[in-house]
């Protein structure tokens, strides 16, 4: 077992080694793997990254960005980044403009003051590297304006000083949506030194977990016991991997300690391997009508050997569709690859009801459910039953229909589940609904009627709308979706949404394929699907078009 620091700066931020001589250190210090986080720069890690080549440690690519959240300085970090992705290189080139903007106006400002100083000078004094309030505190000191780089922050650097001028305002969501995009991982840094208090922490992680966050900084060189704790269970709370380092600056932190911090300080190799897990496994969501299965809905043994091999190699497998869970089970039992699976490192999960219940097939156990509200979903009911359109929706065991007519006759020929008639739901539901669909066997546009003003009105706040078939029109929660389905499970299970592949037929899966990594729409797909994809198999549903994705993007 070694250990290693993920949060480490050089001379090209504000710390006084070079990424050269950190690298020399870390191998002095034991540490198997160290993470090069220069704040809102990455122009040490190619030097870093080639002077280690050969040598017994591992370079992790990262940074440290600077954010505001209620007016307070929140930094993230960004882990395993391609610091070349055109994406990432976009941002960066914004932010250090802005930062240069706002050294301009500071140096005014002192200048005002009477110090003699300006933006060109401090560039000469501090060659190569990002200009920060470090450097200025070092500059005044040096030319005897202040004692002390306290007294500097006090009188003229700090946030509530006179001459302090404000960064552009960039949003932790922002940089943890620059951070994924950039195949990166976002995490949090050292969370207790914004000083929010218990709830309003807690408010900002939920917050930044819904945005794509996927770890936090829970070992830090100045947490106590009890601070490394409540760290660690509010990252257990949000299912964030750990993450854990010194914040080594050299000098300019007198006293902290590449990887053991002020001494105490321990980061064990097996965080970051669990980070590796992520960025190496990946996740097959497939829809399954007109997709996974045949028109004969059924699968070849072709498929069905390529979906057991890629669970064989630790990848995972989806079930998303607008069915069921019930119904989707029954096909994983006619699949017959269950029981199979079980001994695989990859598992079997479902998304069902378009995305409001996410589902671990192999323990048949719930991860997570997005209902609508009964009183939100008679509103819907009395609507479509009102305008003549037939609705269902589902209880546990059975479907609740609004009539016995013929579009519940032609649906349970597909979806073999029992129904019963009833238009008052709370009568019949033990629970809210996770979907509820209209059917028109025939005159489709007063689907899209329907559609438009339920979306128009109040209850659109609620709800979002979606055809699965030109005559099934799926209504579910906003919070659902297939989209959100599938960054809801990559977060779950820690899978990188970049090693998402997602593919579908029909408009209900758009969002899974624009949310997915790799989007892929069927060769017998809606023409308009065709459209959101990153590619369109060559076979069809009918032909093992799953099989040639799991070839090309999978195995």
């Amino acid at each position: 077992m070694g250990f290693v620091d993920l949060h480490v700066h050089s001379i090209r931020s504000d710390g006084t080694l070079t990424p050269t001589e950190l690298v020399d250190y870390a191998i002095d210090k034991g540490l198997s793997a160290i993470a090069l986080t220069d704040h809102d720069t990455v122009d040490g890690i190619d030097e870093m990254m080639d002077y280690a080549k050969g040598r017994p440690i591992e370079i992790i690519p990262g940074i440290e960005y600077s954010t505001e959240y209620l007016n307070r300085d929140v930094h993230i970090l960004g882990l395993f980044i391609d610091h070349k992705a055109p994406v990432f290189q976009e941002y960066l080139a914004r932010f250090k403009q802005s930062r240069t903007d706002r050294n301009h106006k500071l140096c005014a400002n002192l200048q005002g003051a009477g110090i003699d100083i300006t933006y060109e000078e401090l560039l000469d004094a501090f060659p190569d590297a990002i200009i920060t309030r470090a450097h200025y505190a070092k500059f005044l000191l040096d030319k005897g304006y202040v004692k002390s780089r306290n007294e500097a922050f006090d009188r003229y650097l700090g946030d509530h000083t006179p001459y302090f001028v404000h960064r552009e305002k960039i949003t932790p969501e922002e940089v943890i949506r620059v951070t994924l995009e950039a195949g990166g991982i976002p995490v949090l840094a050292h969370p207790t030194l914004y000083k929010l208090g218990r709830e309003q922490l807690d408010i900002l992680v939920h917050r930044l977990k819904d945005a794509g966050l996927m770890g936090m900084e829970c070992i830090y060189s100045t947490y106590t016991p009890a601070e490394e704790a409540q760290m660690k269970a509010l990252a257990k709370k949000y299912n964030l991997m750990q993450s854990g380092g010194s914040d080594f600056h050299g000098a300019n932190k007198p006293g902290l300690e590449l990887a053991v911090g002020y001494g105490r300080l321990y980061v064990d190799d097996s965080i970051l391997t669990e980070m590796k897990k992520a960025l190496h496994t990946k996740m097959l969501f497939t829809d399954l009508d007109g997709t996974l299965l045949t028109d004969a809905k059924e699968i070849s043994e072709k498929t069905r050997d390529k979906i057991l091999e890629m669970l064989a190699k630790g990848h995972h497998f989806v079930l998303a569709s607008g069915r069921p869970a019930k119904s989707i089970l029954d096909v994983l039992e006619k699949l017959d690859i269950k029981e199979s699976a079980k001994s695989s490192i990859g598992r079997i999960y479902a998304t069902s009801y378009n995305g409001a219940v996410l589902y671990d097939c192999i323990s048949d156990s719930c991860i997570e459910t997005y209902d609508i509200p009964i009183p939100t979903a008679q509103k819907i009911f009395d609507l479509a039953t009102a305008k003549g359109i037939h609705i269902q929706t589902y209880a546990d065991t059975h479907i609740v229909s609004c009539a016995d007519d013929r579009e519940i006759a032609y649906y349970t020929k597909t979806v073999k589940l029992p129904y019963l008639v009833e238009t008052r739901l709370g009568k019949v539901l033990s629970h809210a609904p996770f979907k509820l669909i209209a059917i028109a066997l025939e005159d489709t546009e007063r689907l899209e009627r329907l559609r438009a003003e339920l979306e128009a009105s109040e209850l659109g706040q609620e709800i979002t709308c979606a055809f699965s078939h030109p005559q099934y029109l799926e209504i579910y929660s906003r919070k659902a979706g297939k989209g959100n389905a599938l960054r809801n499970l990559c977060r779950a299970l820690h899978v990188h949404i970049k090693n998402a592949v997602a593919a579908g037929d029909e408009e209900n899966d758009i969002s899974m394929i624009e949310a997915a990594g790799v989007g892929v729409c069927m060769a017998n797909g809606n023409p308009t699907v065709k459209e959101h994809a990153d590619y369109v198999t060559e076979n069809d549903n009918n032909h093992d078009g799953i099989a040639e994705i799991i070839e090309n993007y999978i195995l």
